[in-house]
């Protein structure tokens, strides 16, 4: 585990090598935010089956994703993928056949992990930086492809909240949003809420919002802690779904692109706790 502290918050990031166990084909295994704890308040972050175990398909924390777009070779035997920010896959299987390597780079409130990945005609580097500054906690990715194929790029934050006991509300967004009528599981409320119509088991429910989005990204979360929490995102989200089972809720800003050779893109997303 590593560790990122100020006067008001501790960050605990998973270890890419020490903590291997905790990883799966599914999330980046470099800044994985595993936990924030605030001297007075305990524990933040929460996870689908948090507090009682943890399985490396569900996750506890911030973890983040690139891992709906898998890297192929252009051949018909394509057991064999590269998912970013993970290694060598076997999606079939869910099996990590080769784990990525990182250089880490620390200091107390700053934490940079890079690695570089080879596969079939693709190469990139890859950066994921985490910064805490005061309450903010900084998530930040940088892919520059050094290969000869272009990259597309699905990434995703997954942050998961813990599901409010004391209010209705879940989160609002700064930009205008529509819920199918259908859904099961989301109402959005008089004073511009997304809340729960009932709370959900296990498995919970999955909804993509309908938005209009004009600027980047501004989510408020209820916390029953902190009152309310935000998050800031540099970038439009392409695709905005929302997941939240009965311990968790989670909103998850997709940015989506493709990096051409000899090119970059850069990413950030801002927690303000």
């Amino acid at each position: 585990m590593y560790f990122l502290r100020n006067q008001n918050l501790q960050v605990e990031l998973l270890d890419p090598v020490a903590d291997q166990p905790k990883f799966g084909v599914r999330y980046c295994t470099g800044g994985y935010i595993y936990q924030i704890i605030d001297e007075r308040h305990g524990n933040l972050l929460s996870g689908p089956t948090y507090p009682d175990s943890f399985n490396w398909f569900d996750g506890q924390g911030i973890p983040d994703a690139f891992n709906w777009t898998p890297l192929r070779a252009a051949r018909q035997d394509d057991s064999e993928v590269l998912v970013v920010g993970v290694g060598i896959c076997d999606l079939l299987h869910k099996q990590v056949k080769s784990f990525c390597a990182w250089q880490i780079e620390q200091t107390e409130q700053q934490i940079i992990f890079t690695t570089e990945q080879v596969f079939a005609d693709y190469a990139l580097r890859l950066v994921r930086s985490v910064f805490l500054n005061g309450r903010t906690l900084r998530s930040q990715t940088e892919l520059s492809n050094l290969g000869a194929a272009f990259i597309p790029i699905s990434w995703f934050p997954h942050p998961f909240f813990p599901q409010p006991q004391t209010s209705e509300d879940l989160c609002q967004l700064n930009m205008p949003v529509q819920l199918k009528e259908d859904n099961l599981g989301y109402r959005l409320a008089p004073n511009g809420f997304i809340q729960r119509k009932a709370l959900p088991t296990q498995n919970g429910y999955y909804l993509a919002l309908d938005y209009q989005a004009q600027q980047p990204l501004s989510i408020l979360q209820r916390h029953d802690q902190l009152g309310l929490i935000g998050a800031t995102c540099s970038y439009v989200p392409t695709y905005l779904p929302i997941w939240g089972n009965q311990r968790t809720f989670s909103c998850e800003p997709f940015f989506q692109t493709i990096v051409a050779p000899g090119h970059s893109s850069s990413w950030w997303i801002d927690y303000h706790f």
